[in-house]
């Protein structure tokens, strides 16, 4: 955890020192892509200090408060109707039936806005990111996420980039939820008990 620190704070300090270079150049009157570069280098620093949060988050005990009786489409529809915060946007297919379970909405919420935001980086060029749920076998719920390309590795085990690391944080959210989340067939498929 101190080394994780330490290189945030490494890595702020260059975002401070970029910041007053982009400044610098906004003032004279230096080529754009210059300015276009500095930025560039900004908007990679926020990504890494981002990228270190997220696995420090990952390596961190997962302590649930879960509540009973929440309702799954409404976890989703809140965590995959914002294109903002998801990348782009996605049309969702919930249950007609009330899916509704012991869970922490506010995880739980976290892990679906994850699997949405890494459906929309893997989908196929052309078609929509499509997501849908409904009652699986006995007293579980199976929600979908397709439209996403063929896969050479496994999403929800690779930490290779913003994406895949949080794509990771979220198969260990639905994992302690006592669920699962594959990638089957162009598809992130999640399953989740309904009941402890």
């Amino acid at each position: 955890m101190q080394i994780v620190h330490d290189l945030k704070n490494q890595l702020n300090g260059l975002k401070l020192y970029a910041t007053f270079l982009r400044r610098r150049i906004e003032k004279s009157e230096r080529p754009g892509d210059e300015q276009e570069t500095v930025g560039k280098l900004i908007n990679g620093l926020n990504r890494a200090a981002e990228d270190l949060s997220l696995i420090v988050r990952y390596g961190q005990p997962l302590e649930l408060k879960k509540q009973a009786g929440v309702d799954v489409n409404k976890v989703l529809q809140g965590a995959c109707a914002s294109p903002q915060e998801t990348g782009g946007e996605v049309v969702l297919e919930p249950s007609s039936e009330a899916i509704q379970g012991n869970f922490d909405p506010f995880k739980l919420g976290d892990a679906f806005k994850y699997l949405c935001a890494g459906a929309i980086k893997h989908k196929h060029a052309e078609g929509d990111v499509r997501v849908s749920s409904k009652p699986a076998s006995a007293g579980q719920v199976l929600i979908e996420w397709s439209g996403v390309r063929q896969l050479d590795h496994d999403p929800f085990r690779s930490f290779a980039g913003s994406e895949e690391i949080k794509l990771a944080l979220a198969a260990r959210i639905i994992e302690a939820h006592g669920g699962t989340a594959k990638f089957i067939d162009g598809k992130f498929a999640v399953e989740l008990p309904l009941s402890d």
